[in-house]
């Protein structure tokens, strides 16, 4: 783990929407350590500031990628990067997809919206050993077919099912029309032997953590990515405090079994 930022230059920018835009980055010389599937960095945009952004790829050597959605003042500087800018880095931080305790389970992954990118590098494990696994079912959801993330990856998913929906359907769209949740009944697993990994807007968490645990998956068995504002990722400021923890510490991913009782109380 490394406290101070260190320097990386973008060394290439991929658009993936209007507002998204996946950097890929290299060190200048000493390098961040090695990253986990749901592992963050902290992000810092010269002048501006720093943000948490999850790994959208395990690290080929020493380049670190990650997506970024324009919502701030510190995601749309770090948005508007071009390849040759500089970016300071620290990490990596938090917990990781438990993909050891999966091993041998069906394995569903949800996403809503930008959930996906924490979800890719998972994705990426598990397909790169098919034969540590079960079932992989890739099920992901998106306010339009604009905000779709990595759309031309998802037939490289389909071990045995990937399917995306959208709320908002466009005059050209032809796919699925509704929350990620009506996806389930499609998807291929068994629930007494599934785990779930599950990445979005809180609501859309609670509801299908709701949905599989109805189903039969156990709730220790369902994951979840928490997010709540972070300053220090060390556990020392106390920012991302949620109920007994620190979500920089102690999370991002969660199993909702710890998650749920803290995301029933209002405004926690």
């Amino acid at each position: 783990m490394t406290l101070a930022p260190l320097p990386y230059r973008v060394v290439d920018r991929r658009d993936e929407t209007h507002d998204t835009v996946t950097l890929s980055l290299e060190p200048a010389g000493e390098a961040l350590g090695p990253f986990a599937p749901g592992q963050f960095a902290m992000m810092y945009a010269f002048g501006v500031g720093e943000v948490p952004v999850s790994v959208s790829r395990i690290p080929d050597g020493q380049r670190l990628t990650h997506t970024v959605r324009a919502v701030g003042a510190v995601t749309r500087a770090l948005w508007t990067l071009r390849t040759g800018a500089w970016v300071g880095m620290r990490g990596p931080f938090g917990t990781c997809w438990d993909l050891a305790a999966a091993r041998g389970n069906d394995l569903l992954v949800i996403a809503g919206g930008i959930g996906i990118a924490p979800l890719r590098p998972a994705i990426d494990a598990v397909l790169a050993e098919p034969h540590g696994y079960g079932r992989l079912n890739v099920l992901a959801g998106a306010r339009s077919p604009a905000d779709l993330l990595y759309r031309n990856e998802f037939p490289t998913w389909e071990r045995p099912f990937s399917t995306v929906t959208v709320d908002r359907p466009d005059d050209d769209w032809t796919g699925r029309v509704g929350v990620v949740t009506t996806l389930l009944g499609e998807a291929h697993f068994t629930p007494a032997d599934t785990t779930a990994l599950v990445c979005g807007p809180e609501v859309m968490m609670r509801a299908t953590a709701r949905d599989l645990i109805h189903r039969g998956v156990r709730p220790d068995r369902v994951q979840v990515s928490l997010e709540r504002n972070m300053r220090c990722a060390t556990g020392h400021c106390g920012h991302c405090q949620l109920g007994p923890l620190l979500l920089c510490r102690d999370g991002p991913v969660v199993g909702y079994d710890r998650a749920e009782p803290l995301l029933s109380v209002r405004e926690l």
